[in-house]
Parts: structure tokens; C-alpha cells; sequence
């Protein structure tokens, strides 16, 4: 199968550094490569892949200081993928909406994964003109908000066995929390629940310019506790070690998550989650089993003491079952495969 991957041009893929969107992209190109397809890949030119690559920027936008304005280059890079449109099966796009208007004449070769929160209202209207256009969700619940669209399908985000590797004996004393540093995040909350548990909190993340003013006033008062270490933003393989050695991974989210990505990355080590009720959560955590879901501090902090009861090897082995990146490559060729036999009935009839 011909199949072209349309990344987000802010980071490349993979990220160097954090970026979830891009590095799903980059694990289900590099498996549906490694299947055999015939896969291109528009990105960043300092993306790096066994697929066809495409460079639409020379590099990641975030990285480039002279840029300003990321627009301008989505839109080139959508033109590129428009001159190319007829080599391929299939069109995915991971990078919202901005495609729609142009690719609406072929809409049925196009499959568009939404990655993001569909909750805010201005959204509303764009998806209700351009229904007709493929649409994936990561999870059930993100699809909540959305008014009446053409939802083919709920996969699942997967990674590759390997890139998160199983740690039965963590070597650490520690929970951890890993992502950014925002309100909806509630890095905030992680250290308090290790605080009233008594453990130590080890903090992996990033703050981004538009959350700068939340870390200085809200969080960054808070780690001069003893319990608490902040090591900032860390890389794919200080990740795997960060995760591995950890008792625990803290997600106490105050936002309807789409997914999750660091969820799973943890369970891939066997390092059980304890996630707040929200979102995507009860999809992806299973109470008892992969780990705990709660809805309070005081219900948190029981969840930390009760860690130890749960077996690292059966959280790695729900990774293996719910979370591959050979099921999410599977499920996603089964979609393409629906929408090019209704293209072929449709141009049959």
C-alpha cells in the first residue's frame, strides 16, 4: 500500500525532546515500513525515518528562532502533499483541520487522526462544514464534545516493544511525573500527593512560553520541599531510564485528555500509573491491574501505598496486549483498507 504520513512541522519526528503527536507518527511509520508498505513521510527535514522523507521546513519550527509564524510553512507543506496526492492510497493527516478545505474534493482518500482536545466550542463549526471528511479519535471520550462527524474509527496510540524496555527491579525510591508544566497538567497536585505519602517526586518536564508565568508563581515555589526534585526536560532514552526505575508514574490531570502518550511509555517499563478520572483514563488504565484511577488527594495517596501490590511483569504484559505499535499499525491499515474499497465502489457505481 502507497500511504503518505503528514506530520506537525513544530517538532520534528521523533522529537528530540518532547513531543507527542510526532513521535506516534514516527513509531506507526516506522512499522508500516517495516511491514512492507510503501510509506512517505512529510515532516521536518532534520526528521529522521526508513520511510521517504519529504522535508517541507529544514528543520523542527520549534527549534528555528528566526521563525515567528509557523502557519505560512503548514501551508507549503500542504501544497507539497497536494502536488503529490495521486502517488498514494491513502492521505493521513495529523495535523487538525487546516487540510480540510483542500483535500475535500478526495476526502475518501484521506484519514485525518486528531490528536488534540475537541472540547473547545470555536472548533464546533469547522467540523460541522467539512463532515464528510475521515476522522479518527485516539480514545472514545475525545469524541464527546464533537457534533455529528464521519468517525471511522477509535485507535489507540502504540509503541514499539523495545523503545520502553520492561524494568521488573526499580532501582529508584521515587514516583514520577512526567510532560509539561501547566495548569491542566497538575504538577501541583503529584506534589502533594508525594508530600502526605511521604515519598520522593521526581519531576521530568517542560515549560512552555505560555505557561512560564504558572510555573514562577504556582510551581516553582513548591520545589524547594525536600521530597521533590525537578530534573526539566529529559530525552527518549533518559526517559526509558527515568520511567523504568520509578515505584510509580503520578498523572493527576485536570483536563479530558485525548490519550495519554506517557501512560503507556510507563507501562511499557512495567511501572504502574495512578491517574485522576479524566478524559481518556479509564480507557487506558485498568484499576488493580495496569494501576489506580482516582479522584482525590486522600484517594491518591492510598493509591501510593498500595503500589507495591501490583505486579510489574502483568503491567508490562497489558502493554504487549493493548498497546503495540503493531496494533496501532494493524487497526489503522484496517481503516485504510475500508476507505479504499469505498472509494472503489464509489468510483465502480
Amino acid at each position: 500500500m502507497r500511504i503518505a504520513q503528514i506530520a506537525p512541522l513544530i517538532e520534528r519526528v521523533p522529537p528530540r525532546l518532547y513531543g507527542g503527536t510526532e513521535r506516534v507518527v514516527y513509531y506507526l511509520t516506522e512499522e508500516l515500513a517495516r511491514q512492507g508498505h510503501e510509506v512517505t513521510l512529510f515532516a521536518s527535514g532534520d526528521s529522521v525515518t526508513s520511510a521517504r522523507l519529504v522535508a517541507s521546513v529544514p528543520e523542527a519550527l520549534r527549534l528555528n528562532p528566526r521563525v515567528k509564524e509557523p502557519l505560512p510553512y503548514v501551508i507549503l507543506q500542504l501544497e507539497q502533499v497536494r502536488q503529490q496526492a495521486e502517488r498514494f492510497d491513502i492521505l493521513h493527516f495529523h495535523v487538525d483541520f487546516l487540510h480540510f478545505p483542500i483535500f475535500r474534493t478526495i476526502a475518501g482518500k484521506t484519514l485525518t487522526t486528531l490528536h488534540g482536545r475537541l472540547d473547545l466550542p470555536d472548533l464546533q463549526a469547522v467540523y460541522r462544514e467539512f463532515r464528510e471528511m475521515p476522522l479518527v479519535s485516539i480514545s472514545d471520550h475525545q469524541r464527546l464534545p464533537m457534533p455529528p462527524v464521519n468517525w471511522i474509527g477509535t485507535v489507540y496510540h502504540g509503541l514499539p516493544r523495545d523503545v520502553c524496555p520492561f524494568n521488573p527491579s526499580p532501582k529508584g525510591d521515587y514516583f514520577a511525573f512526567l510532560g509539561r508544566i501547566s495548569p491542566e497538567k497538575r504538577p501541583d497536585r503529584a506534589i502533594e500527593i508525594a508530600r502526605r505519602a511521604g515519598v520522593r517526586l521526581r519531576i521530568a518536564a517542560k515549560v512552555d512560553k505560555v505557561d512560564e508565568a504558572y510555573f514562577r508563581e504556582r510551581i516553582e515555589p513548591l520545589l524547594s520541599a525536600p521530597h521533590v526534585e525537578f530534573i526539566g526536560e529529559i530525552d527518549e532514552a533518559q526517559k526509558a531510564e527515568f520511567l523504568g526505575n520509578a515505584l510509580g508514574l503520578l498523572f493527576p490531570i485536570d483536563w479530558p485528555e485525548p490519550f495519554g502518550l506517557v501512560m503507556i511509555e510507563a507501562m511499557s517499563c512495567g511501572t504502574p500509573v495512578i491517574a485522576w478520572r479524566c478524559g481518556s483514563v479509564p480507557e487506558v488504565v485498568e484499576p488493580g491491574l495496569s494501576g489506580f484511577i482516582v479522584e482525590s488527594i486522600d484517594a491518591a495517596v492510598e493509591a501510593v501505598r498500595r503500589i507495591h501490590m501490583l505486579d510489574r511483569t502483568a503491567v508490562r504484559r497489558r502493554f504487549e496486549q493493548r498497546f503495540s505499535a503493531e496494533r496501532m499499525a494493524r487497526d489503522y491499515l484496517a481503516l485504510y483498507q475500508t476507505l479504499i474499497a469505498r472509494e472503489t465502489t464509489a468510483r465502480a457505481a
